[in-house]
């Protein structure tokens, strides 16, 4: 990569040495990746002897769990393959550390040249894989240097990116490393195609799909919230998922006027302080956190104390995929911060969903808006709004919950186009999809 490149990732590292002292989670990174290569090492003479197989670069859990359909697929027929798993976020690393047997997860370390070289040296991969937005400039250089396939899966463009920009011409040189780019839609394919790299693109969909329509069909039966929702017979269930404090300032005042709905709130993030917090705002009497709900319940269900909740706050990992079968309504959060969370969890279950503004980068927020199975809201009284429509009137609720499901419906396949361009023969170097250009 140029100069300028180079010396903004050494900025970006210096600030975030600088960072660390103060933010824990940033901390944990850069002891991650000073582990590294060590990490590898040791992987490698446990899984990997020869190099791995595959390498594939997530940012964070998101973009890991989009990769997951294919990674579960290659770990299913080939049950001997070694897989190297590499994160940015501690968001990813930290829940997928331990995932397979054969699947070594590990920080990737800032993208400079001797770290990409370093790295690939370690790991000698044969093939590596990138989801959804990673460009990685020197380590995408130091993969096609020495001759090994990248792909980029579930990829998608906007306009306004610096790829199309006059002056974006270094950032161009990263996607021309990739053996092959598959895209979201066709839009993106007209982008890539304008600057000369149509003939290495494929429009495929994104495996997110693939993997939430999994998620749905492995549903788990919660025998707690079963309990709950029991005890008000016929009561629509509001789910606010990934609640981010922002979320929780335009919905709550919704829901403490609508004592005919009962909910279910499961905060992005938490600990002792956000629950009672939260359980503060909600009025202590109808609402307990799920650990407590489910210590009463195990010692006794027809406790006296359960009837009377009527708002549960999820204070644990893991549910919230299996959540969603239960509710009548969602709202998935992140809109009023950074950015909405995902969405294509709750729509699976053929619900509608709702969300706040800041969606821009996620085209399934546009369609489901499109497609009549999700809405956007901006505050506090559009919220309300679009809530009490949706909770007042069953057909229309009825209707836009299948507008939902039908969308994610019509939207898998994705990991299946890219399974047999990539691995058409999984016994022969054949597999790798050799370059259109």
């Amino acid at each position: 990569m140029n100069p300028l490149y180079n010396a903004g990732i050494a900025l970006y590292g210096f600030a975030a040495r600088c960072v660390a002292r103060r933010n824990p989670k940033v901390a944990r990174m850069l002891r991650g990746q000073d582990r590294t290569l060590q990490r590898i090492r040791r992987q490698r003479m446990a899984i990997a002897p020869g190099g791995f197989d595959l390498w594939i670069h997530s940012a964070s859990l998101g973009e890991f769990e989009q990769a997951r359909p294919l990674i579960d697929r290659l770990l299913a027929e080939r049950p001997d393959i070694s897989i190297l798993a590499s994160f940015f976020s501690p968001s990813g690393f930290e829940v997928r550390r331990d995932y397979h047997p054969r699947v070594a997860a590990v920080y990737l370390p800032f993208d400079t040249p001797r770290a990409a070289e370093a790295f690939i040296e370690a790991a000698a991969p044969r093939m590596a894989i990138f989801v959804k937005y990673e460009f990685w400039g020197n380590y995408l250089s130091e993969l096609s240097r020495r001759g090994i396939p990248a792909y980029l899966i579930s990829a998608i463009f906007r306009p306004g990116q610096i790829f199309f920009k006059p002056w974006g011409g270094a950032f161009r040189r990263i996607l021309r490393c990739f053996t092959h780019i598959y895209v979201q839609d066709q839009a993106s394919l007209r982008l890539l195609a304008s600057i000369g790299l149509g003939s290495r693109v494929s429009v495929a969909g994104d495996t997110r799909f693939d993997r939430v329509a999994a998620v749905r069909d492995a549903g788990r039966v919660i025998p707690e919230v079963e309990s709950f929702l029991a005890s008000s017979p016929g009561a629509p269930l509001f789910i606010a998922g990934s609640s981010w404090p922002e979320d929780e300032a335009r919905y709550v005042p919704w829901l403490l006027k609508r004592t005919d709905v009962k909910a279910i709130i499961a905060p992005h993030e938490f600990d002792s302080a956000r629950i009672d917090a939260l359980r503060h705002s909600l009025g202590p009497a109808q609402t307990m956190p799920f650990s407590e709900f489910k210590e009463i319940f195990a010692a006794d269900p027809a406790d006296p104390r359960l009837p009377g909740v009527r708002i549960l706050l999820m204070d644990c990992f893991g549910l919230l995929s299996s959540l969603y079968r239960y509710a009548s309504v969602a709202y998935v959060g992140g809109g009023f911060g950074k950015s909405i969370h995902n969405i294509n969890e709750a729509a699976a279950y053929a619900i509608p969903v709702v969300f706040g503004p800041r969606r821009n980068k996620f085209k399934e927020a546009a369609d489901l808006i499109s497609c009549g199975g999700a809405f956007e809201v901006d505050s506090a009284a559009s919220m309300a709004t679009a809530l009490s429509r949706l909770f007042d009137d069953p057909a229309a609720r009825s209707a836009a919950g299948e507008a939902a499901g039908k969308y994610i419906r019509e939207s898998v396949g994705a990991t299946d186009k890219i399974h047999s361009d990539l691995f058409p023969d999984l016994t022969t170097s054949s597999s790798v999809k050799p370059t259109n250009e």
